[in-house]
Protein backbone atom coordinates (compact mmCIF):
# COMPACT_ATOMS: atom_id res chain seq x y z
CA UNK A 1 0.00 0.00 0.00
CA UNK A 2 1.42 3.33 -1.05
CA UNK A 3 0.28 6.82 -1.97
CA UNK A 4 -0.27 7.58 -5.65
CA UNK A 5 2.56 9.07 -7.66
CA UNK A 6 2.00 12.46 -9.29
CA UNK A 7 1.26 10.83 -12.66
CA UNK A 8 -1.18 8.31 -11.12
CA UNK A 9 -2.89 11.11 -9.20
CA UNK A 10 -3.25 13.19 -12.35
CA UNK A 11 -4.78 10.25 -14.26
CA UNK A 12 -7.19 9.43 -11.44
CA UNK A 13 -8.27 13.06 -10.97
CA UNK A 14 -8.86 13.42 -14.73
CA UNK A 15 -11.19 10.42 -14.57
CA UNK A 16 -13.08 11.71 -11.54
CA UNK A 17 -13.38 15.30 -12.83
CA UNK A 18 -15.37 13.98 -15.79
CA UNK A 19 -18.12 13.11 -13.32
CA UNK A 20 -17.97 15.71 -10.54
CA UNK A 21 -16.03 18.67 -12.00
CA UNK A 22 -15.08 21.28 -9.40
CA UNK A 23 -16.63 19.19 -6.63
CA UNK A 24 -13.45 17.09 -6.55
CA UNK A 25 -12.23 19.29 -3.71
CA UNK A 26 -15.35 18.39 -1.69
CA UNK A 27 -14.47 14.73 -2.09
CA UNK A 28 -11.01 15.23 -0.60
CA UNK A 29 -11.63 17.88 2.09
CA UNK A 30 -14.68 16.52 3.85
CA UNK A 31 -15.94 18.06 7.10
CA UNK A 32 -15.67 14.78 9.02
CA UNK A 33 -12.00 14.09 8.12
CA UNK A 34 -9.47 14.27 5.31
CA UNK A 35 -9.50 11.59 2.63
CA UNK A 36 -6.86 10.57 0.11
CA UNK A 37 -6.19 8.04 -2.63
CA UNK A 38 -3.85 5.08 -2.10
CA UNK A 39 -2.68 2.31 -4.41
CA UNK A 40 -2.79 -1.38 -3.46
CA UNK A 41 -2.51 -4.29 -5.90
CA UNK A 42 -2.95 -2.02 -8.94
CA UNK A 43 -6.23 -0.62 -7.52
CA UNK A 44 -6.87 2.89 -6.25
CA UNK A 45 -8.64 3.19 -2.90
CA UNK A 46 -10.35 6.23 -1.42
CA UNK A 47 -9.58 6.12 2.29
CA UNK A 48 -9.42 8.45 5.28
CA UNK A 49 -6.00 9.44 6.55
CA UNK A 50 -6.91 8.03 9.97
CA UNK A 51 -7.38 4.55 8.46
CA UNK A 52 -4.14 4.89 6.48
CA UNK A 53 -2.25 5.41 9.74
CA UNK A 54 -3.78 2.24 11.16
CA UNK A 55 -2.77 0.38 7.99
CA UNK A 56 0.89 0.71 8.95
CA UNK A 57 0.38 -2.21 11.35
CA UNK A 58 -0.70 -4.65 8.60
CA UNK A 59 1.74 -6.18 6.14
CA UNK A 60 0.97 -5.61 2.45
CA UNK A 61 0.59 -9.29 1.55
CA UNK A 62 -2.06 -9.76 4.28
CA UNK A 63 -4.11 -6.69 3.29
CA UNK A 64 -7.04 -7.44 0.96
CA UNK A 65 -8.80 -4.09 0.71
CA UNK A 66 -8.81 -0.69 2.37
CA UNK A 67 -11.47 1.98 1.99
CA UNK A 68 -13.55 2.33 -1.17
CA UNK A 69 -12.13 0.95 -4.42
CA UNK A 70 -12.22 3.64 -7.11
CA UNK A 71 -10.77 1.43 -9.83
CA UNK A 72 -7.55 0.51 -11.53
CA UNK A 73 -5.15 3.19 -12.69
CA UNK A 74 -4.69 1.39 -16.01
CA UNK A 75 -8.43 1.24 -16.80
CA UNK A 76 -10.60 4.05 -18.14
CA UNK A 77 -13.66 3.42 -15.99
CA UNK A 78 -14.40 4.41 -12.42
CA UNK A 79 -16.46 1.67 -10.70
CA UNK A 80 -17.37 3.86 -7.73
CA UNK A 81 -19.90 5.94 -9.67
CA UNK A 82 -22.55 5.43 -7.00
CA UNK A 83 -20.09 6.96 -4.53
CA UNK A 84 -19.51 9.97 -6.81
CA UNK A 85 -23.21 10.55 -7.56
CA UNK A 86 -23.88 12.86 -4.55
CA UNK A 87 -21.12 15.20 -5.78
CA UNK A 88 -22.39 15.23 -9.39
CA UNK A 89 -25.14 17.26 -11.02
CA UNK A 90 -27.54 15.57 -13.48
CA UNK A 91 -26.14 12.08 -12.94
CA UNK A 92 -28.47 9.16 -13.30
CA UNK A 93 -29.68 6.15 -15.20
CA UNK A 94 -32.17 6.27 -18.06
CA UNK A 95 -33.88 3.22 -19.54
CA UNK A 96 -37.17 2.02 -20.93
CA UNK A 97 -39.69 0.82 -18.40
CA UNK A 98 -39.64 -2.81 -17.29
CA UNK A 99 -42.87 -3.42 -19.21
CA UNK A 100 -41.29 -2.12 -22.43
CA UNK A 101 -38.19 -4.26 -21.89
CA UNK A 102 -40.34 -7.39 -21.53
CA UNK A 103 -42.04 -6.75 -24.88
CA UNK A 104 -38.90 -6.30 -27.01
CA UNK A 105 -37.69 -8.81 -29.57
CA UNK A 106 -35.66 -11.68 -27.98
CA UNK A 107 -32.61 -10.63 -30.01
CA UNK A 108 -32.85 -6.97 -28.91
CA UNK A 109 -30.36 -5.41 -26.51
CA UNK A 110 -31.57 -3.23 -23.64
CA UNK A 111 -29.01 -0.59 -22.69
CA UNK A 112 -28.78 1.50 -19.56
CA UNK A 113 -27.15 4.85 -20.23
CA UNK A 114 -25.41 6.96 -17.59
CA UNK A 115 -24.94 10.54 -18.68
CA UNK A 116 -24.48 14.14 -17.71
CA UNK A 117 -27.45 16.39 -18.53
CA UNK A 118 -25.14 18.85 -20.20
CA UNK A 119 -22.37 21.36 -19.70
CA UNK A 120 -24.92 24.05 -18.79
CA UNK A 121 -25.78 22.25 -15.55
CA UNK A 122 -22.26 22.79 -14.23
CA UNK A 123 -22.42 26.53 -14.78
CA UNK A 124 -26.14 27.15 -14.31
CA UNK A 125 -25.52 30.06 -11.91
CA UNK A 126 -23.69 32.01 -14.66
CA UNK A 127 -26.40 31.54 -17.30
CA UNK A 128 -28.53 34.57 -18.16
Amino acid sequence: MRPLTEEETRVMFEKIVKYIRENLQLLLDRPDRTYCFWLHDDRVYYVSEKIVKLDANISGDKLVSLGTCFGKVTKTNVPALNYLAPYAKGFGVAAKSTQDCRKVDPMAIVVLHQADIGEYAWHEETLT
